[in-house]
C-alpha cells in the first residue's frame, strides 16, 4: 500500500523487452535499505524490485507485465524519462495522502492546463467506465500522486497543482495530450461494488 505522497523522482536508465518489459530506474533512495522483492510505486504502478545496484549511481530494476502495459502508460517509457517514486507504506508511517494500492485502473488524458497565480489548474478526461468513481472533493491518484478533485463534468474532472507539487514530482513536466495513470479511490470502488451487489 502507498499514500500517493511522492518521495523521490527517479529516471529511466534503460528499457528492455525480455518476455516482459524490464526497466532500470535511478533513484535517490539508499538501495542498501531496499530488499529484492520490495514494492516501489513507479508513476503510480506498484512494481517489484528484481535487482539493485549503486554503480555509478543508485538504481533498481523492475519487471512490467503485459497486463500492466495494457492498463498504464509505462509502455512509453524510454531512457531519460523522469518517474514519480514512492516506497511502500510501513506500519506507523504518516498517511499524508490517501490509501493508494498501486493498481492502475486506466489512463486519463490531460485536455487543458491553465496557470492561476503560481498554481496550475488541469482538466483531465477519464475513461467512461471510470468516470462514475470520481467525485468532487474526492481523491484520485494520478501518476502516483494523491490529488483532490476540484470539479467533475461528465467524464472530465479538474485538479490543481501548487508550486510544491510541481517541484517535488514530475508534474512540472506535464503538457496537454499526456496520458496519465489513473487509480480511482479504493473507497469509491468498494461503495460501487456494494451498490451493485445490493441491486
Amino acid at each position: 500500500m502507498f499514500t500517493g505522497i511522492i518521495t523521490d523522482i527517479g529516471q529511466v536508465l534503460a528499457v528492455e523487452m525480455r518476455g516482459d518489459m524490464q526497466a532500470r530506474i535511478s533513484t535517490g533512495y539508499d538501495v542498501a535499505g531496499i530488499d529484492i522483492g520490495a514494492s516501489i510505486a513507479c508513476d503510480g504502478v506498484c512494481l517489484t524490485v528484481v535487482a539493485l545496484g549503486a554503480d555509478p549511481q543508485n538504481w533498481f530494476d523492475v519487471q512490467i507485465s503485459a497486463e500492466t502495459l495494457d492498463k498504464a502508460n509505462l509502455g512509453k517509457w524510454a531512457s531519460g524519462k523522469r518517474v514519480n517514486l514512492e516506497r511502500a507504506l510501513k506500519v506507523g508511517d504518516e498517511l499524508g495522502g490517501h490509501i493508494v494500492s498501486g493498481h492502475v485502473d486506466g489512463l486519463a488524458e490531460i485536455i487543458a492546463m491553465q496557470d492561476e497565480g503560481d498554481s496550475t489548474r488541469v482538466t483531465l478526461r477519464a475513461p467512461d467506465a471510470l468516470a462514475g468513481f470520481i467525485a468532487p472533493k474526492g481523491s484520485v491518484a494520478l501518476n502516483g500522486t494523491s490529488l483532490t478533485v476540484n470539479e467533475v463534468n461528465g467524464t472530465d474532472f479538474g485538479i490543481n497543482f501548487i508550486p510544491h507539487t510541481k517541484a517535488a514530482t514530475t508534474w512540472g513536466d506535464a503538457v496537454v495530450g499526456d496520458m496519465v495513470n489513473l487509480e480511482i479511490d479504493t473507497l469509491a470502488r468498494y461503495v460501487a461494488r456494494l451498490r451493485e451487489w445490493g441491486q
